[in-house]
This record gives C-alpha cells, sequence and structure tokens, in this order.
C-alpha cells in the first residue's frame, strides 16, 4: 500500500497540511465457510493488502472525504438525515454514527483514502475500510476507549444499518485483530478467539480469481441456511439441547434422516463435517503439517460443491487444475457461486501451478483468472 500516494492526494485536495496515516487489511479465510451461521468455527488471516486513509480534524462539523480510487469528493454532516448517497460514503458516514452510538464524540474532520485489496475477490475491501475509520475515529476523537472487539461490531453495524448487507462479524473482525505470521480461529457462538502459526515455509498462498459472480448468490444463501435449520429442528426432538449445527454429530444427524430432505440431509452434512475441519486445520498447524492442511482444503471444496451445492463450473475447473498440477490444497473460498479459490502451493510448483492454470482456464472460457498472492499480515493500526 502506497502511503505517499495517499499523502500527497490528501495535501493536493484539502489545505496542503497533512494528517494521520491509519491502515487496515482485507483478509482470507483459510477453512471454515457457511459455518459461521451454524454456530461453527472460522478461521480468516489478514492480508499485507488493505486501506489506507489520511485523516485530520477539521474544526467544523462537516466531514469532508475523498476516494482517490474513484476520483469522488462528498462532503456530509453527522446527523442521522445527513447520510451521504455515494455507496462508498455511506461507509463512512456509519462508522462515524456507530461511534457517536458508542459515546465517542465524532466532530468534521478531512480524509482521503487508497486501497490494494482486489474488488470482487471476496478479500473484504468494505471491512477494511470500516476498520480503518473505526480504529481512527476511536484515537482521535474517543481517546482509544472503544476496545477492539467493539470496534469490530461497529463496522458490522455499520453494513447492517447504512449499507443494507445483513453480514456476520468474521470480516471485520479479521480486519481489526490480524496479526503478521498468525491465523485466528474465531468461535462465532462465544466469539472468543485463539492465534495460531501460519508459517508455510516453502509454500505460498495464492489466489487464483475466476472473475465471475453469479446471480444465484442472495437467494441460494438464505435457502441453505433453511436448510440447516430445518436440520437442526428435526434433531431437537431427540436432542433438545442442540442449537446449532456446531452442536450435533453426524450420528444425531442419521438419526434425523428420516425426517428432513435428502436435500436438508445434504447441507447439514457438508456443515457438520465442516466444522470438525476447522479444529483439524488448526492442530495439523501447530505441528507444521501443511500436507494435512493441504488435503482439507480439497475435502472442503468437494463439499461445498457436491453437498453445499455452492460452487460453480469455473471454480471447480480452478480445483481440478490445482489438483493436475501438484497443488497441495485448493478449495473455493467465500460464500460460492463465484470469486475465487484459495492455494497452498509448494515454491517450485508455483510458475507452473500459475502458468498452465490460466492458459487452460483461457482456452475453456475465454478469459485469464486473476492470480493474487497473498501475505499475511497486520490488522488495523497508525502508520505514524
Amino acid at each position: 500500500m502506497d502511503t505517499e500516494y495517499v499523502r500527497s492526494r490528501f495535501i493536493k485536495h484539502f489545505d496542503g497540511t497533512t494528517g494521520f496515516l491509519y491502515a487496515s487489511p482485507g483478509r482470507i479465510n483459510l477453512i471454515g465457510e457457511h459455518t459461521d451461521y451454524n454456530g461453527g468455527f472460522v478461521f480468516p488471516g489478514a492480508v499485507d493488502k488493505g486501506m489506507i486513509a489520511e485523516i485530520k480534524p477539521n474544526g467544523t462539523d462537516k466531514v469532508k472525504a475523498y476516494s482517490i480510487d474513484l476520483k469522488d469528493y462528498v462532503e456530509f454532516g453527522l446527523n442521522e438525515e445527513d447520510a451521504p448517497r455515494a455507496s462508498w460514503a455511506r461507509y463512512i458516514f456509519g462508522v462515524c454514527r456507530e461511534m457517536i452510538k458508542r459515546g465517542v464524540d465524532v466532530k468534521g474532520f478531512n480524509t482521503a483514502f487508497a486501497g490494494d485489496v482486489p474488488l470482487g475477490a471476496g478479500m473484504s475491501s468494505s471491512a477494511a475500510l470500516e476498520s480503518t475509520y473505526a480504529f481512527a475515529l476511536n484515537e482521535l476523537f474517543g481517546e482509544n476507549k472503544i476496545d477492539k472487539f467493539e470496534l469490530a461490531k461497529v463496522g458490522q453495524a455499520t453494513e447492517h444499518n447504512y449499507c443494507g448487507v445483513n453480514c456476520g462479524i468474521m470480516d471485520q473482525f479479521a480486519s481489526v485483530f490480524g496479526k503478521a505470521g498468525s491465523l485466528i480461529r474465531l468461535d462465532c457462538r462465544s466469539l472468543e478467539y485463539e492465534y495460531f502459526p501460519f508459517h508455510p515455509d516453502g509454500y505460498r498462498l495464492v489466489l487464483m480469481d475466476s472473475v465471475v459472480k453469479h446471480e444465484l448468490a442472495s437467494s441460494a444463501y438464505n435457502k441453505r441456511r433453511q436448510s440447516c435449520e430445518a436440520a437442526v429442528a428435526a434433531i431437537q426432538k431427540n436432542h433438545p439441547h442442540v442449537e446449532f449445527l456446531r452442536d450435533c454429530t453426524m450420528a444425531m444427524l442419521e438419526e434425523a434422516k428420516a425426517d428432513i430432505s435428502a436435500e436438508d440431509y445434504m447441507r447439514a452434512e457438508y456443515v457438520i463435517e465442516e466444522i470438525q475441519r476447522v479444529l483439524d486445520v488448526c492442530e495439523a498447524l501447530e505441528k507444521d503439517d501443511y500436507e494435512t492442511v493441504g488435503q482439507k482444503m480439497y475435502e472442503t471444496h468437494h463439499g461445498m460443491s457436491k453437498l453445499y451445492e455452492v460452487s460453480c463450473e469455473e471454480l471447480d475447473f480452478l480445483n481440478d487444475c490445482a489438483k493436475e498440477y501438484g497443488v497441495t490444497g485448493s478449495r473455493v473460498m467465500g460464500g460460492g457461486f463465484g470469486g475465487c479459490t484459495i492455494n497452498l502451493v509448494k515454491n517450485e510448483l508455483y510458475d507452473n501451478f500459475v502458468e498452465k492454470t490460466k492458459a487452460a482456464f483461457k482456452a475453456k472460457f475465454g478469459r485469464s483468472p486473476k492470480v493474487y498472492d497473498v501475505v499475511i499480515g497486520d490488522g488495523s493500526r497508525r502508520l505514524e
């Protein structure tokens, strides 16, 4: 991320003086998809790509914001009725409002920001933006009285209340809590978390972006949530303590098989197995056993493709290429129906994998996938 460029744009668009630079990262999720709303675990890490903002209080009651990437300037007040029209500015406005609701005396400020999180690749550029401003406003106007967990919730509440996205907490959590060289296991029920070492010596993490997003996503997502809830309701008849699929074993699901549809059974089977896979990967990382990590990634892809049915032709093709070219682990990352595969690749196989996969994908689909190398980095912070 280019701090000098952000600073130069800030100086140009405002009064020639400088403010403070803040940054927050995007994220990947190594394993644990569709487990969050089932009370399970996710396993994200912050990446070395994100958002940088320069911010300076301006002594007024107005926020003056410039998006460097979009070359767009917006001014807005800090009351509920002052919500800006530009969708990008609503993220900053929402964070201001959520911080005010938590007792932070936010005043007007000038800001310019830019990002290098690839848009549409499932690396959560919006969470990076929210986390940057939540962290900055807490320091500039709140004397750091809001704790890090609440800052993540500020970003989540911004999505819910000002951007119309009913997201979970994982993206903002990873952005705020990220730590270089570590992934974070987050328990989505208790919100307890633990850092695990991620030092894949001899391997690289790379995202292969299919550059496709199928429209089914939101309706299909809701349908899968309903399947999980139906399975839980059936299991509860014999096991009233069960609250989520997280509490279920395959034996309990088998017991309830006659009471649910074949589709609901498949969806629940995937989730129960995926929750266990996250725990298996954590155990493997503690032993630096990246072969097991890779095997579990392939198992996740198979489950998402065949049981949860949220993959698509392009993602399955990328996963097949990974297998063919000797990649240690590969799976669809994110909710599915498009986006990226995340791949754990031995250094010596990397060039061949990227080159051959791009050529094969282009031959089949008429366009090349985008390739993003991933390094696990730090969370929200002030840069100077």
